[in-house]
């Protein structure tokens, strides 16, 4: 799926879909991709997808979009992906560190797309970070985000090209992998800094994504979850700010439809534009 129409905006979204095979996924994954289809995301992250000889969620959910797949996926053909409205040119995989006694997904890594979106936007660096899952490592996302920051720094150069950075970060925003990458406090010698595209629209509102008010997560593996907002997207930041402005970001699939949660995630979305001359840095 290609658009020549000139842009200055971007919609980036990132969704973690809950594997296929728990609470009838084929329902799930129809109400997700009418979803999606309404929501008409340029750029999409998704987490926990299936794909596999039989089954292609991703095609379901996001069809005639430009895929490019996470390297590693699990015995049982579950996955991330980074999918474009746009074409895609360049690829990049980071290899995060993770520790032999952690509890983690074979999937965690992160890819690094270069997306062809149309002038005058032009190519942006979309990066889709999966860090370890589980409540008691976070220093190993801090490892992690660290890895990801550093490949995309050695990556952009001199450049001027804007970066996107999104995913499901299993850490909530005062965990010190998010401090990091929000340019709170550095890591390991390491600072950079990204703008939290939900903090920059609704700086009072905690915005949880994995909630106990969603049944699936109330009634899933994690039942004592209390609520944290684990799903995001960010922009680099240059000297002065983000190249691209933050126009709006929202929630997505927080409410059920004919009884069906697409979902124990909500997603998340995010509208970027390029700033006009009056409204840049200078």
């Amino acid at each position: 799926m290609s658009d020549q129409v000139p842009t200055t905006g971007l919609r980036a979204a990132t969704f973690n879909v809950y594997a296929l095979e728990h609470a009838d996924g084929a329902r799930r994954t129809a109400v997700a991709a009418e979803g999606l289809r309404r929501l008409r995301p340029d750029v999409v992250a998704l987490q926990e997808v299936t794909r596999g000889d039989e089954t292609d969620q991703v095609a379901e959910l996001l069809p005639g979009y430009h895929v490019v797949d996470h390297r590693d996926w699990s015995a049982d053909g579950v996955g991330a992906t980074t999918a474009s409205r746009w074409p895609v040119g360049d690829t990049w995989y980071v290899d995060l560190p993770v520790s032999s006694g952690a509890a983690h997904l074979s999937w965690v890594g992160a890819a690094v797309v270069e997306v062809l979106a149309p002038a005058p936007l032009g190519p942006v660096l979309v990066v889709h970070h999966k860090p370890s899952w589980h409540q008691g490592g976070e220093r190993e996302r801090e490892q992690q985000a660290v890895a990801t920051a550093d490949a995309v720094e050695k990556l952009v150069g001199p450049r001027e090209v804007p970066v996107v950075l999104l995913g499901d970060f299993d850490a909530a925003p005062d965990a010190s992998s998010i401090r990091f990458l929000t340019g709170r406090q550095s890591l390991e010698g390491v600072s950079v800094c990204y703008q939290d595209a939900w903090s920059a629209v609704h700086p009072e509102d905690a915005g949880h994504t994995f909630t106990p008010v969603n049944p699936l997560v109330r009634n899933g593996e994690m039942s004592r979850e209390t609520g944290r907002r684990i799903d995001y997207v960010m922009v680099r930041c240059g000297s002065h700010g983000p190249p691209l402005e933050v126009t709006g970001c929202e929630r997505v699939f927080t409410e059920p439809v004919g009884g069906v949660w697409a979902s124990d995630h909500f997603g998340v979305y995010a509208d970027l534009r390029v700033p006009r001359p009056a409204d840049a840095w200078r």
